[in-house]
Formats: structure tokens, sequence, C-alpha cells
């Protein structure tokens, strides 16, 4: 690689905080980014970072070249997202992440169609419920609860209407029997996404309004996917969005826990970094599924 092209590697590995941060951007292992880091040292003749157990640590010298390094790849980056305007043309690599259960579910479904419109695109999709700074780790796009929307240098279009209901398995509701209102919840194993005391209160919306339960259990989860496989197995009632269960309650394998009630207002959003011009991989592919999932 070119003495240019290793400062922009060098740019985003100090924007990104780490190397694995920025090998996931680039869609390389954090080995490969190592050895083009030391590329570039060994090309400059000086120690430009300090390799530390919490990510890297700039040398005085690799603060000031940091510097150089970042308006070259600002201009990289905008070229190439100016000769794409012009065109028109959709190409190079479109890097999203979206959250676990409705990737699964919704999104990778609808990519063979996607891909095959787009024959220049090529897609790297990371499936996590992690936070990401999307403008860090160099995403173009992040498919997210709009709840979840607090950061104001980005956009979001809302892409997917969406709810949360209650549901169990036909074998846990025989053995612990169904409850007839939200107090009785107390009473039964409510399996929970986090241990964070906030996610335990499960907000719900019934006939007459607004209403507000603490549920307990002896199960937690890391993500929205996992609390519904255990679900399935019978392990406890939880609170899951209904794109995820929807299919399961047709065919009886997952059964309605007090339907009167729901929580309105989890709806999904495609959100991407604010720019001077949206490049056209991300303006298809966030028209792309808003025309397919908006209704």
């Amino acid at each position: 690689m070119d003495t240019a092209g290793l400062m922009v590697v060098f740019a985003k590995v100090v924007e990104s905080g780490s190397f694995s941060a920025a090998a996931r951007s680039f869609g390389r292992t954090p080995s490969a980014i190592s050895k083009q880091i030391s590329q570039l040292e060994d090309r400059m003749h000086t120690r430009l970072l300090h390799r530390t157990n919490d990510g890297i640590l700039l040398t005085d010298t690799g603060r000031d070249f940091h510097s150089k390094c970042a308006e070259i790849a600002l201009l990289v980056r905008n070229a190439t997202e100016d000769v794409d305007l012009a065109e028109g043309q959709p190409r190079g690599m479109l890097r999203v992440i979206c959250s676990v259960a409705f990737g699964k579910a919704r999104l990778i479904p609808l990519m063979p169609e996607f891909l095959e419109m787009y024959p220049e695109l090529t897609l790297q999709l990371e499936l996590s419920d992690r936070r990401a700074d999307i403008e860090a780790e160099d995403i173009d796009a992040a498919v997210r609860f709009a709840e979840q929307m607090d950061d104001p240098k980005v956009i979001a279009r809302r892409i997917f209407t969406n709810e949360r209901v209650m549901c169990a398995a036909p074998e846990y509701l025989e053995k612990h029997g169904m409850p007839s209102s939200l107090e009785q919840l107390s009473q039964h194993n409510c399996l929970q996404v986090t241990k964070i005391r906030r996610r335990n209160t499960w907000d719900m919306m019934g006939p007459d309004g607004a209403a507000q339960i603490d549920v307990t259990g002896n199960f937690f989860g890391n993500s929205a996917d996992v609390i519904y496989r255990a679900t399935l197995n019978g392990l406890g009632i939880s609170r899951l969005s209904y794109f995820i269960v929807d299919n399961d309650f047709e065919i009886g394998r997952l059964v309605r826990v007090l339907p009167e009630f729901v929580q309105p207002h989890a709806d999904l959003a495609v959100i991407y970094a604010e720019k001077r011009n949206l490049s056209p991989k991300i303006r298809v592919f966030v028209d792309y599924l808003a025309s397919k999932l908006s209704h």
C-alpha cells in the first residue's frame, strides 16, 4: 500500500481508538491493520503510537502526524463520494450494523433482492446489539430502534412500525398458569434482556392507559434473540417485538400473554451520519428498506 493509503488507515485507527474497531470499518483483520501501521512507522522512521491493553496511545509525533492524516482521509472520502454522486451509481463496500433479532427476522431475507438490484455493491453486515459510533467506526448505516436515538449528529429515518408484546411457550403456561393481570406477573419467571435496573420495568399500554410492572426472574440475556430462544424453550414469560414472534403465534409455538397490553412506539429506524452529500449506496439502501418495510 502506498504512503497515502497507510495514512488513511492510521487516521481511522486513531479515530476508532483501537485496531479492532478500525479493522471492522475496513473489513480486515486487526493483525492486518497492525502490520500496516508498522509499515507506516518504518517509512516515517519514528514511533507513532503505543499499543496498550485499553487500545492505543499516541506519541507526540503521532499526535502531530494524525492531523495531516485526517485531512487526507477526509479529502479521499469526499472525492470518492463526489464521484459516486456525479455518476449516480451505488458501488463499493456498504457497511451496516443491525440489531440481532431484526437482522435475522427481517433484514437478511431482503438482501438477496437488494444486492441483485445493485451488483456493484458489496454488503458488510454486522448483527450486534452493541452501541456503535457510526462515524468513528466508518459505518454507513445502522438499523436500530428509534427509541435508542440520542445522537444529534446523525439522521434517522423510520422504516418499520413495531410494538412489543408479552408471550410464553405453551409448556410454561401449562405448568405455571396464565396470568390474568399485570400484577400477577410478579408471581412468574420473567425473562429480561439485561441486568440494568431500568430495563426490569415493563412499560405497557392497556385498556385503562399506561401501566408499569417491575418484573423479576432467574434468566438474563444480552439480546432480544437470546430471550426469544429462552422463551421458546419454556423458561418463562418475555416481552418481545411482534416481528420476532408473529409467526410463532400463528403456528402455536408461542402464546400471547395479556394480549390487551402492548408496548407501543418501538419502531425501527435506519440511522446514518449527517454529511454534506449522502452517497448513492446509503441512499438506495435506506430507500429500499423504507419501500419494503414501511407497510
